[in-house]
C-alpha cells in the first residue's frame, strides 16, 4: 500500500514549511551533505532563491564541501552573538545563500528544547525570505535531527546498497512515522552501481516498510556511482559547476525538478 494514513494515528503535526526539503540518513557516509549542497545549486540554476542550512549539529561540513570561511555560524547564533538571518552568506554559481554549522560544537547536538525551538522559530521565519530551503540534517535519529526533520514539508531519506545504511534508514523512516504519519518521506538511493541496482536496493527498503509500517516511502531518485563526484569534492566545488554534464549531476537536477514539478 501507499498510503501512510494507514499507520497509527500520532501527535499533531508540527509547523511545517512548505518549501522546505530535509536531507536525511540512518547513518553517515552515504554522501547526505553532498546531496544537499548539490541540491540547492540545481535548485538555484533554476532560478529560485535557496538556501542551503547545515543543520548537522555538531559535525557541520557543509563548509568544508562548497571550500567555505564563514565568519559566522550557527554556534554563534545559538550562543546569542547574533541573529540567524545575520550569518547568511551568499556562494557559489547560481548562486544560493548558506548557513554554516560549527564542526566539533558537541554542543550543540544536545540542544536544550527551548533553544531548539527559537532555532527553528528563526528558521522558519528565515524561510520566508526563499523560494526553497534545504535542510543538511545529521546523520542518525537523535532529538535534534527529528525535530528539525518534521518542519520540513518533505524528507529525502538517503540510503544506499550497504546492509547497515539500509537498515538505519529504515529506523529512521519508523521513527518519523510514528511520530507524525502524514510527513512526506521519499528515499533517494545514492552510489548505485546502476539504474537497475538502485531500483534492487530502493526494493529492500520498500519491502521492509511494507512489511512491517504497512506503508511505502516513495523512490524520489537514483543518483549513481559516479568518480566525477570525488572530484568535485577534493575540489570543494559543486559537481554541477565542475563537471555538469557527469551522471550523478544529471541525475541531482532531474531530481531538483521532480521536486518542484517542472
Amino acid at each position: 500500500m501507499t498510503q501512510i494514513t494507514a499507520l497509527r494515528a500520532g501527535p499533531p503535526q508540527p509547523s511545517v514549511c512548505a518549501n522546505m526539503t530535509a536531507i536525511a540518513s540512518g547513518k553517515g557516509g552515504v554522501g547526505k551533505t553532498w546531496l544537499a549542497a548539490s541540491l540547492t545549486q540545481a535548485l538555484a540554476e533554476r532560478k529560485r532563491r535557496a538556501l542551503l542550512f547545515d543543520g548537522d549539529l555538531g559535525l557541520a561540513n557543509v563548509d568544508i564541501q562548497l571550500g567555505l570561511t564563514p565568519a559566522k555560524d550557527i554556534g554563534g547564533v545559538v550562543a546569542g552573538q547574533y541573529g540567524l538571518a545575520e550569518a547568511v552568506m551568499t556562494v557559489g554559481a547560481g548562486p544560493f545563500d548558506v548557513v554554516a554549522g560549527r564542526s566539533g560544537a558537541g554542543s550543540l547536538a544536545s540542544l536544550p528544547a527551548n533553544k531548539l525551538a527559537t532555532l527553528t522559530e528563526d528558521l522558519l521565519a528565515l524561510a520566508d525570505r526563499y523560494d526553497d530551503v534545504v535542510l543538511d540534517l545529521g546523520a542518525g535519529i537523535e532529538r535534534t535531527v527529528r525535530h528539525l526533520a518534521l518542519h520540513a514539508a518533505t524528507c529525502l531519506v538517503v540510503a544506499t546498497d550497504e546492509p547497515t545504511s539500509l537498515t538505519d534508514a529504515y529506523a529512521f523512516i519508523k521513527l518519523i512515522w510514528r511520530q507524525h504519519p502524514g510527513a512526506d518521506l521519499r528515499v533517494v538511493i545514492n552510489m548505485a552501481g546502476s539504474k537497475g541496482e538502485g531500483e534492487r536496493t530502493y526494493g529492500t527498503l520498500r519491502k521492509a516498510c511494507e512489511s512491517f509500517l504497512k506503508a511505502t516511502p516513495p523512490l524520489a531518485g537514483i543518483v549513481p556511482r559516479d568518480p566525477k563526484v570525488k572530484d568535485s569534492i577534493r575540489s570543494q566545488t559543486s559537481i554541477l559547476v565542475r563537471h555538469p554534464n557527469a551522471p550523478a549531476a544529471r541525475a541531482v537536477t532531474a531530481l531538483a525538478r521532480v521536486l518542484r514539478k517542472g
